[in-house]
């Protein structure tokens, strides 16, 4: 075998205008004047990813994503400088997907021409929620109106591919105001939905400082009834947590899933590369990014460059490196993707299936690597079991 998987670029932009109490990200606040390094950092991008050409010498890129932080801090002229210099770098699939991540709070209307004019091509706000009092809980800057005035304003600018991110089990919420947001959604008719499950990270606010949350039952029933009105409205769960009109699956994301590769750059990016040896094995790595914006900018004129870590995925960790990827899809990834993303044989695999299936966590895995309905309410059990480190997913 010598085909390699597709190949993505992440872009992070590291500031927000101010750090949401459950935002465990690598986001760095800057206040309402939004004085921004833009041309050093833009800078810095390029080096970072003239340092990376070698890893990806002779490949199309098939998606980028640019996320953060609030990368619509940035102007439209920045990312045009940005991805032309991509592209002269790196050749560009025809129909390549290229994200931009928007708060409806952080963004002047106008900039969504100047941003498809520079090539994005999906857009992906930030919306959380369409209730003030959520928006005020979560630390949001923007009103449920203002939001969905972005999405028309996004409309008008020629976006013709735009996601929603709501949350759900938000504090003190129930089943109706849950259903309130999913609605005030559908109503707006976006190509894509991202629908998650607050939850409370280290190092949040949140963690600290613990709201009241729905308790499990509760939860479930959002969920049941959630799950329901997005797919009478003709929106399909391809994801844990996302739903897609026909067509519009976030590819960008489902290169991810589906073990391919993607490099990273930006401040405290991460990156997957996979390379075939002499010897015919699959050499794969996890690098990372300097987290600091300050330190990545200095980085540009540091002979040791931006790369904070690196990691080669070792033949052990491979299962569940690939596992807990594919069966985030609904309908999980073909066999044969396995041999061709990790490089190792079958026999590998299956003994890590063996009781997964027997517990009724997994569909028969002979054509394809799918987890079972319960498999998907039970993801971190499924996924522990098909851990031979021990029954703690981590």
């Amino acid at each position: 075998m010598t085909t390699l998987p597709p190949l993505s670029l992440y872009v992070h932009v590291p500031w927000c205008v101010r750090k949401c109490p459950y935002c465990d990200f690598n986001s760095h606040g800057v206040g309402h004047d939004r004085t921004l390094p833009e041309r050093a950092y833009v800078d810095a991008l390029l080096d970072d990813l003239e340092a990376e050409l070698a890893l990806a010498r002779g490949r199309e890129l098939v998606s980028i994503f640019i996320g953060g932080g609030t990368p619509s801090l940035l102007s439209g002229a920045a990312y045009r400088r940005l991805l032309q210099a991509i592209e002269a770098r790196l050749p560009f699939a025809s129909d390549i997907e290229i994200t931009l991540e928007a708060n409806p709070g952080a963004v002047e209307h106008d900039r969504f021409a100047a941003y498809r004019e520079a090539g994005i091509n999906r857009l992906s706000l930030g919306v959380q929620s369409f209730q003030s009092r959520q928006l005020e809980r979560l630390g949001r800057i923007h009103g449920g109106d203002e939001a969905a005035q972005a999405l028309r304003n996004a409309r008008a600018a020629g976006f013709e591919n735009i996601n929603l991110d709501l949350m759900h089990g938000l504090p003190e919420q129930g089943v109706e105001d849950a259903l309130a947001d999913i609605d005030r959604a559908l109503a707006l008719a976006p190509e894509h939905i991202s629908w998650y499950q607050l939850t409370l990270e280290p190092n949040t606010e949140f963690y600290s400082q613990p709201p009241r949350l729905p308790d499990e039952d509760v939860l479930c029933d959002i969920q049941e009834a959630g799950h329901a009105r997005l797919e009478a409205a003709g929106y399909q769960r391809y994801e844990i947590s996302a739903y897609t009109r026909p067509d519009r699956q976030a590819r960008h994301n489902l290169n991810y899933w589906t073990f391919g590769d993607y490099l990273g750059i930006g401040a405290g990016a991460h990156g997957k590369l996979s390379a075939w040896q002499p010897d015919g094995s699959l050499a794969i790595e996890r690098r990372w990014k300097v987290r600091q914006p300050e330190a990545y900018l200095r980085r540009a004129q540091d002979p040791r460059g931006f790369v904070a870590g690196r990691r080669a995925l070792e033949t052990p960790d491979l299962p569940l490196e690939f596992l807990m990827n594919a069966l985030r899809l609904t309908e999980g990834v073909p066999r044969h993707y396995w041999r061709e993303r990790s490089g190792q044989p079958d026999t590998l695999l299956d003994a890590r299936l063996e009781e997964a299936q027997a517990k009724g966590l997994l569909r028969d895995p002979a054509q394809r690597l799918q987890a079972s309905p319960h498999g998907l309410l039970f993801l971190n059990d499924l996924l522990a079991l098909c851990d031979e480190q021990g029954p703690t997913f981590r």
